[in-house]
């Protein structure tokens, strides 16, 4: 019986090194692929803030940033294959029924985090790189760094992408019966006061920023609460 056991631990091991080892793979290949289109990339993420143009203030500041943004590319690209091995890791330990709920979670999750980052893409960074810019004159030129530049790029982007997931948490905890929608209803201004902390933690350190997570995240937390509702309805007839 130990032996079986055993048996079983080294298979379960040696299919994670597996499928771990394929997401490296797709990580690593779709990297090197969007390091070759490097200069397509920062004029894709240069789009939203118009027309300007990037300086780098130290030698290696270019190379450097263009690993970085082919990386991040690449990741973002990966992130269907690697959800993809995640599921054909854990489902097999799984009830059919569970399965039900987790398969749509996990779609759930990966289209809400795309939703976000269109959302961020065409609506909010270029608002924020506008606001910013106003600020420029004839003795004061705006020069962004690549370095500096692409890490307000992921960063913004990345806050957006994590924030959308609110509503799917709200409605997996309304699943469990944790929370029902009077409570939601009830904390609603405590749940304003976490929002503008999460905003400034979560977005670059300036106002104009937070004031534009806050919005969105505020909204998505009505929208959780809907869903709340409705499932409390559904579950009721």
């Amino acid at each position: 019986m130990d032996e079986m056991v055993k048996m079983s631990l080294i298979e379960h091991l040696q299919e994670l090194r597996y499928r771990l080892l394929l997401v490296l793979a797709f990580v690593f290949g779709l990297s090197l692929l969007c390091f070759i289109v490097a200069d397509w990339l920062r004029h894709l993420i240069l789009q939203p803030a118009g027309d300007i143009s990037l300086i780098y203030l130290t030698p290696p500041e270019a190379f450097l940033g263009n690993l970085r943004l082919a990386f991040s590319t690449g990741l973002l690209l990966s992130l269907p294959a690697i959800l993809y091995q995640i599921l054909a890791f854990i489902l097999p330990g799984f009830y059919h029924e569970e399965k039900k709920v987790l398969i749509p979670s996990f779609l759930a999750i990966a289209f809400l985090s795309f939703l976000g980052l269109i959302f961020s893409y065409y609506v909010v960074f270029p608002l924020a790189i506008n606001f910013f810019l106003g600020f420029a004159g004839e003795w004061l030129l705006p020069m962004f760094s690549f370095r500096d530049y692409l890490s307000f790029f992921i960063r913004f982007h990345l806050a957006f992408s994590l924030v959308f997931q609110l509503p799917l948490i709200m409605l997996i905890v309304g699943l469990l019966g944790v929370v029902s929608y009077q409570t939601l209803a009830r904390i609603r201004k405590f749940a304003l006061l976490g929002i503008i902390i999460v905003a400034a933690i979560i977005t670059p350190p300036d106002f104009f920023s937070q004031v534009l997570m806050i919005v969105p995240l505020y909204l998505l937390y009505e929208l959780g609460l809907i869903l709340v509702g409705w499932l409390e309805k559904r579950r009721k007839k």
